[in-house]
This record gives C-alpha cells, sequence and structure tokens, in this order.
C-alpha cells in the first residue's frame, strides 16, 4: 500500500487495533519513569512543520459578505471550491456567478435545525416570493446525473480507485460506500468503480429541483447538522466552509416547509451583500490558506490520534472514527 493511502486509512477511522494499544509497556515505564502525555489533535497539527501545509489558490477560493450582525459586526464566509475532477462544471457555474456579480443582493432563505442553510435567489422557487426571478447570466453549464460522481476514466481516480481496492482493511468500508478515504485533503467514498464527494458538515451543495434537473449554482447550501450522507451521488457537492461557519450555522431557523423562512418571517433572511472569488479582489484584500497534506506524516499521526484520543481528558479510545469526523485542518497564513 501506499504511503499516501496509509495516511488516508489512518484518516477513515481504519484505527490501530484496541490489541496494539495494549501492548507491553515501554522501557522507560518499565523502570517506573514518568510517562510522556500523549499529544492531542490539536497539538499534532500545532507541531506540523511548514513542508506539511499545502497552499489553497485564490481561484479557488469564495468570499462571502453577509450583512454585518445585530451588533454591526462584519460577517465574512469563505468557501473553498471543490478541485478536479470532481463537480466542475458546477464549479465553472458558481465562478461565472460570482464574477457576473449574480449573487450579489441575495439571501439566506431556508435554515434546517440540524440539516442545511440555504441561500439564493428570494424570488425563485420559494413560498413566500414576491417579486421577479434574477435573470441567470449567459454561458452557465447544464451537467447530467452522472456528474455526481467522478468517472473512472480521470488518471488521479483510478489511482485512488485502485490503491483502495489493494487496501487490506475491512474496517474502510462504511454505511454508504465500499471505502471512504481523505484524498488531497477532501473527504471520499467509493464504490471502486468511481469515486464522490460525502456531505460532512460545512461541506457546499447545489440546491436542485426534481430530477432531472442538478441546480446550475444559483442555490447553494451548507450542512449544519449531522452529516446527511444519504445526500451523496443526490446532489453535487461544490466545496467546503473554511473560515466563518459560525455565520452560517448560527442563524435563526425558519419554520416553513423544509427550514424555509415564512412569509411572516422574511425579516429573518440574511442579505448576502457580495461573493467575489479571491483571486478578484485587490493583491491586499485576498486571503490566503494552507491546509495539512492528507498525504503528510503528520498527518496520518494527527487521524490516528483522533481514532485513538489518549491524550489526559480520554478514558477509552473510541477504536475508530468516520470519514466526517477527521476533519481537514486548515489555516489563515499571512501575506
Amino acid at each position: 500500500m501506499s504511503k499516501a493511502l496509509v495516511a488516508a486509512s489512518l484518516a477513515l477511522a481504519l484505527a490501530v487495533p484496541l490489541a496494539a494499544q495494549e501492548a507491553s509497556p515501554s522501557s522507560s515505564e518499565a523502570v517506573g519513569q514518568t510517562k510522556t502525555p500523549a499529544l492531542a489533535p490539536p497539538e499534532i497539527v500545532a507541531a506540523a512543520p511548514k513542508a506539511d501545509w499545502t497552499a489553497i489558490p485564490a481561484e479557488d477560493l469564495l468570499v462571502m459578505t453577509l450583512a454585518p450582525d445585530a451588533d454591526g459586526k462584519p460577517r465574512i464566509v469563505v468557501i473553498q471550491l471543490m478541485p478536479a475532477p470532481f463537480s466542475q462544471g458546477w464549479v465553472h457555474n458558481i465562478r461565472l456567478f460570482a464574477r457576473a456579480k449574480w449573487y450579489d443582493n441575495i439571501s439566506v432563505n431556508r435554515v434546517q435545525d440540524n440539516y442545511v442553510t440555504q441561500w439564493g435567489d428570494p424570488n425563485y422557487d420559494n413560498p413566500e416570493a414576491t417579486g421577479q426571478v434574477k435573470p441567470l447570466p449567459e454561458g452557465l453549464k447544464v451537467m447530467t446525473e452522472a456528474e455526481y460522481v467522478s468517472q473512472p476514466s480521470e488518471a488521479r481516480l483510478k489511482t485512488l480507485v485502485d490503491d483502495l481496492a489493494q487496501a487490506e482493511y475491512p474496517e474502510l468500508f462504511d454505511n454508504y460506500s465500499l471505502g471512504t478515504i481523505l484524498w488531497h485533503g477532501w473527504p471520499l467514498a467509493t464504490d471502486q468503480k468511481v469515486a464522490w464527494p460525502t456531505h460532512c458538515y460545512g461541506m457546499v451543495g447545489v440546491g436542485r429541483n426534481y430530477s432531472p434537473d442538478t441546480g446550475s449554482g444559483a442555490e447553494l447550501y451548507t450542512v449544519i447538522g449531522h452529516a446527511p450522507r444519504h445526500l451523496d451521488r443526490n446532489i453535487a457537492l461544490v466545496g467546503r466552509v473554511i473560515e466563518g461557519m459560525q455565520h452560517l450555522s448560527s442563524l435563526p431557523r425558519g419554520s416553513g416547509a423544509l427550514g424555509f423562512y415564512s412569509a411572516e418571517e422574511a425579516g429573518k433572511r440574511t442579505p448576502i451583500i457580495s461573493v467575489r472569488v479571491a483571486n478578484d479582489l485587490p493583491t491586499a484584500e485576498q486571503p490566503r490558506f494552507e491546509y495539512l497534506s492528507t498525504e503528510s506524516e503528520t498527518f496520518a499521526r494527527y487521524a490516528e490520534a483522533i481514532a485513538n484520543r489518549r491524550d489526559p481528558f480520554f478514558i477509552v479510545p473510541a477504536g475508530g472514527a468516520d470519514i466526517c469526523n477527521i476533519k481537514v485542518p486548515v489555516r489563515r497564513v499571512a501575506p
């Protein structure tokens, strides 16, 4: 198995067997020396060398500015867009929407507790709509349902699937797929023929109507509750919130169907002032982020520590964690 897959396997909670945790004490313990406390996952991340961090291109970042909160404080949300080979038609559209300033002056229209926060044109397909639907920009791509997954013709995906097929870890299998893996910083699932992104907390997806509609990217949502993995392969996932998640998860819940704000709750809708591709902002204003490489040794230790917590607070290591419990560390860096 490759080093990358070993790290990913750990990240998928294919944890060190409990028998390994019960191994003989170290020589230092045997002679009565004080045992060094195990590092907590955040401590492992904090000690990661610079070489283990990977820069996120500004072209892959969206900066969404919400209306200030009740105290007048700014609310900025940063979204990282999904890289190739996944969901690229929708990602193309989202950049087009942002560059056409189409997202400016739309709003958050739906907040369903323990599920999703959704935003878009308040006059599109909403029961409280009172105005004209906002015309869509030209040049949008139309995707098929087959594009919810990545095709095996993609060389990088083929390598991933081949490696996973050779793995000898039955714990790789979960309730929603034959296997899961963290790949270049993203949580994926696979049936060993194709792979697809997973609906973990903070992931961003494309709202759509009934099949065969697949959505254009005009309506987006983010997961604010327990991972709704049943949505995998049924809706396009296009990115994840990497900063400002609290601004979307703490909004007032809607009382209408599926958490949409009712006509009486129109005042609860949070206006979205603007959405910009970070690369289009003045250089001094472009946010810069890095993620901890999922192919690094540090990430392997971090993932294993999450699956088997040994730091002082914990009494019994869980012995595992699912794909959505291993959150890939992302940090903002100075220009």
